[in-house]
């Protein structure tokens, strides 16, 4: 990626939803609010049955691509809106989710220019569904390790960027995963030999909480999926379950001190 100051290059932002008439809306509206123009903008419908479609419907022209079919589930919708994605750098922004601020994929391009990586992760909040604002979990990614990631440790998935040319050669979704297909792909993007990857401190998405994965429903195969990706990476499967839940108590800890996500 060139460095020259007045090169902008294009992020594609893919959103998968189903049934999300409650949220959608906030969601769209966070990415087209962004003060970064060169933005390609995919939606991926799974024939919503609630008026989901509907409200996508309105900002049709603002759309590089909106489809409604039935799928699979979330991750054959996002592999749908990969396969469709023209830009040069790549993120996700789930139906429940909204970007931290106007500034957000600017900053992120800057991260890329600056340090030319093939991957940039950030910071994120979980807040409550019904209350945006009261922060529930505070995620730092904190700087990348190789060790780290061997011991649970991963960074939060919808603060993840990734290069589209790199993207080819890491692949996409495994889709016979049906709630952490985004862990074993961050497994397969982290341990890649070829990584470059650059952590940006900054906050750049808010997610609701009551997603697939945190719902307590999906606990069990959550769990289940989890040590199958491990183990498909060669890391031990429950040690490192183990490990990766460890990295997360102190994300609720800290959110106890914050109401808004604002660093100190």
């Amino acid at each position: 990626m060139t460095t020259e100051p007045n090169y902008t290059p294009k992020v594609t932002i893919v959103t998968a939803c189903y049934n999300r008439a409650a949220t959608i809306r906030e969601t769209i509206e966070s990415v087209l609010a962004q003060d970064y123009e060169h933005v390609e903008y995919i939606i991926i419908d799974g024939a919503s049955t609630d008026g989901t479609q509907r409200i996508v419907e309105e900002y049709a022209s603002r759309l590089a691509h909106f489809v409604s079919e039935p799928d699979h589930g979330m991750y054959e919708a996002l592999n749908k809106g990969l396969r469709m994605a023209t830009g040069d750098i790549i993120g996700w922004v789930h139906s429940d989710d909204v970007l931290y601020d106007t500034h957000t994929l600017s900053a992120i391009v800057d991260a890329f220019k600056s340090s030319q990586a093939q991957v940039v992760y950030a910071d994120g909040l979980f807040v409550r569904s019904d209350r945006p604002n009261a922060v529930v979990r505070n995620w730092i990614g904190g700087t990348y390790r190789p060790w780290k990631v061997r011991h649970g440790w991963l960074p939060l998935h919808p603060t993840c960027y990734i290069r589209r040319d790199y993207l080819t050669q890491v692949g996409l979704y495994d889709e016979s995963f049906k709630i952490a297909a985004d862990t074993e792909w961050l497994l397969r993007v982290l341990l890649h030999p070829d990584l470059h990857i650059h952590y940006l401190r900054r906050y750049v998405i808010r997610m609701r909480m009551g997603g697939l994965s945190t719902d307590l429903s999906q606990r069990k195969l959550m769990w289940s999926e989890d040590l199958r990706a491990f183990r498909m990476h060669g890391l031990s499967p429950r040690w490192t379950k183990l490990q990766k839940m460890a990295w997360k108590i102190p994300q609720f800890i800290s959110a106890q001190f914050s109401s808004s996500g604002k660093r100190a």
